[in-house]
């Protein structure tokens, strides 16, 4: 058990603020790791273990159950920040319930509720081919900030116009990590690689006509690039790139 939960425990049974038995409880539940809510179980030690606490996955859950979800970590974890991601709007009105606090992003599909924010000097710069893949930009970029990184972005500097591409190349090549999100056949990634000396995370997305296989061929060139550094996650998954461009950019 983490020693300055039990500290905690301690100070609130010595000062009344709980009984013995509550106290014996909550030793209890923070040994186990996770608070168990019948349909999910909560891992509020994932943070302890991993440096990032647990994050809802929105899509497939009930409003009520994510209400609860909620509750349950804002009980836990009062003074960190609680992220969902791929929510809908009724999602967001039943959190809101609970927690006037909290945010909804409708581009991003993310519920946020932010309360101890500061931000690395570093920042990690997202960078989209297209308009059309800014939905899965905002989700990683609001994933960045929400764990604690300064986010640059650099949008709609496809290779149809690589023009718009080095207008911003130097803000890009000052990033620690470069997120790169392309739908259509996902060239800009390799373009990209072949000017910044940075680690950079590809995000394939399903934007695009039939041959584009709902993101199946920016996937592939992606893997396939001739140019270096550069790490795939799956399609559409704004939030993987974010995850990882953290940790590299919190090194």
């Amino acid at each position: 058990m983490n020693k300055n939960i039990l500290e905690e425990i301690l100070i609130k049974v010595k000062t009344n603020s709980i009984s013995v038995d509550e106290g014996i409880e909550l030793a209890l539940k923070e040994e186990k790791g996770f608070d168990d809510l019948g349909f999910a179980k909560i891992d509020y030690d994932r943070e302890r273990r991993v440096g990032y606490p647990e994050v809802i996955y929105c899509e497939g859950k009930t409003s009520v159950q994510i209400r609860d979800i909620v509750q349950n970590m804002l009980i836990r974890k009062e003074k960190f920040n609680i992220l969902g991601t791929r929510a809908k709007k009724e999602d967001y009105v039943e959190v809101l319930k609970i927690c006037k606090e909290a945010k909804y992003d409708e581009i991003s599909r993310t519920i946020t509720i932010n309360r101890n924010i500061q931000k690395t000097e570093s920042f990690i710069a997202i960078v989209t081919a297209g308009t059309s893949d800014i939905k899965v930009a905002e989700e990683a970029a609001i994933t960045c900030e929400i764990f604690g990184n300064k986010v640059e972005r650099v949008y709609d500097v496809g290779v149809a116009g690589i023009h718009r591409l080095f207008n911003k190349l130097e803000l890009i090549r000052q990033a620690k990590v470069i997120i790169v999100i392309a739908g259509m056949e996902g060239a800009l990634v390799s373009v990209i690689g072949g000017l910044v000396n940075k680690p950079i995370i590809a995000v394939p997305t399903s934007i695009g006509y039939g041959t584009n296989f709902n993101g199946i061929t920016p996937l592939l060139t992606m893997l396939n690039s001739c140019s270096s550094g550069i790490t795939v996650v799956n399609i559409d998954n704004g939030f993987g790139a974010a995850y990882s461009a953290s940790m590299i950019n919190k090194l």
